[in-house]
């Protein structure tokens, strides 16, 4: 008989707890799992799925005028927040019970409450002591607000999803995905939107072009922007609306909400991992290595928790990785070179491989291909929108290693071709496909127009 109470304990319910909860259990573990919340995490509860169907409403209102153009004699449409709530609340309530029912199919039992790591080998739930083979930390991150005066007043991401009314006025601080992402979600369902970033240019971390070309088509779109801002407080007046001061450059405003949109952190807080003795790195992630394990050999962490790359796919990967590792006799590292992502703003990106500024570290010389046009689609709607596409191909090599897209698609044209960059294809294995006409994703095979930009690097 085992010394154990279980072979593994994950902790957190999200996608990569529960894939290696899953996988660890078919393979024959013992395996118990602890979620204080819902099944299905970050993703399902209230990020990626939550906020792809707000998305999608948020595209009709261009799309009914959009019909005009095509012949469509449209009425007056009009938009209920409270419906769209609780459509996406039914949603959300089916998805959750179907990760219940693969943990219990797959044998894995699902424990309700908070669990705290009290030893290499022990957890301490409800008073009570579980211990384990194995610990898997699975607990995501959560998103900060900024310290100033009134942030009280301000909602984070995981509160929009459930605001029983649609706000009138919105102010979205922060420039990355999360934030680009309800900006344009809040303008589409038809909201004032201004977006507050302290820096000269929102998406951070992506490509130069890429992040020019969406502030642009998303200014169009009527968001205003507050660039090089940065708020110093918030307050509420008597008719319940915000006024919003920043430090300086800048008028207060006043909205009917307050989105703070600033960064999300590794969820660690009060799990006891450093009394434990797992090192945790500058923002509390749980460090790894290769193969997801931490600083004490049986104390494991995947996903968003160990501030690799936070996206569900990767946190996915990371767990069947662990269980195989653990419980399969093969031990498996996870490949976290070349992954694709998406930002789902309006318009969307659909990025993969090197920015032109990373690829200019890595490799002596580029070759740098970039195409924007306006898509067919529009020829008849008059819309005032382009697509932006481009490749970044090492020179010496000519093999491509960046692609960057930003329009109607991007995601879904981005998910294939990042098999091909995945695979190391050359310029001229893309030049040699024949392209689907007519597509916007044709560009992409049929771009011959190159800038040559010299980089730093020596090579892969």
């Amino acid at each position: 008989m085992s010394a154990y109470d279980y072979d593994l304990f994950v902790i957190g319910a999200g996608s990569g707890g529960t894939r290696a909860s899953r996988i660890a259990a078919s393979l024959g573990a013992r395996v118990a799992v602890a979620e204080h919340h819902r099944a299905g995490g970050t993703c399902v509860i209230r990020g990626c799925v939550p906020k792809k169907l707000l998305v999608y409403a948020s595209h009709f209102r261009e799309d009914f005028e959009d019909a005009r153009g095509y012949g469509w004699t449209v009425g007056d449409p009009s938009f209920s927040w409270p419906t769209l709530i609780a459509s996406k609340n039914a949603e959300i309530a089916r998805l959750e019970r179907v990760y219940e029912g693969l943990l219990e199919k797959a044998g894995a039992k699902l424990l309700r409450g908070t669990a705290r790591v009290v030893g290499p080998n022990a957890v301490e739930m409800d008073g009570r002591r579980i211990t384990a083979r194995y610990i898997l930390v699975a607990t995501g991150g959560w998103p900060y607000k900024p310290n100033v005066p009134g942030v009280e007043h301000c909602i984070t991401s995981n509160e929009v999803f459930e605001l029983p009314e649609q706000p009138r006025r919105v102010l979205v601080v922060g420039g990355g995905y999360i934030a680009v992402e309800f900006a344009g979600i809040f303008r589409g369902l038809g909201s004032e939107v201004t977006l507050s970033y302290r820096g000269d240019r929102i998406l951070r971390g992506f490509d130069g072009d890429v992040r020019a070309h969406v502030q642009e088509e998303m200014a169009k779109k009527g968001v205003r922007f507050l660039l090089h801002s940065v708020i110093a407080g918030v307050e509420r007046d008597v008719r319940g609306a915000y006024v919003v001061r920043f430090v300086e450059g800048h008028a207060p405003i006043e909205v009917d909400l307050v989105l703070s949109a600033t960064g999300r952190a590794p969820n660690t807080r009060d799990l006891g991992l450093r009394e434990a003795g797992v090192a945790l790195g500058e923002n509390g992630e749980v460090v790894v290595d290769r193969f997801s394990a931490s600083s004490v050999p049986s104390i494991y962490a995947v996903g968003d928790v160990t501030d690799r790359i936070a996206l569900t796919p990767v946190a996915i990967k990371e767990g069947h990785a662990v269980a195989l590792t653990l419980f399969g006799n093969q031990p498996t590292p996870v490949d976290h070179n070349d992954v694709p992502s998406a930002v789902f703003s309006q318009p969307p990106v659909g990025t993969v491989g090197l920015t032109e500024a990373e690829a200019k570290e890595r490799f002596h010389e580029l070759e740098i291909y970039k195409s924007t046009f306006r898509p067919l689609k529009h020829t008849l709607s008059g819309r005032d929108e382009r697509t932006m596409m481009k490749l970044i191909v090492d020179r010496s090599s000519q093999r491509v290693v960046g692609v960057h897209v930003v329009g109607a698609d991007a995601p879904e044209i981005v998910q294939g071709v990042g098999i091909a960059v995945k695979a190391g294809l050359t310029k001229a294995q893309f030049d040699a496909t024949v392209g689907i006409h007519p597509t916007a994703a044709e560009e992409l095979v049929t771009m011959r127009d190159k800038t040559v930009v010299a980089g730093h690097g020596r090579g892969a």
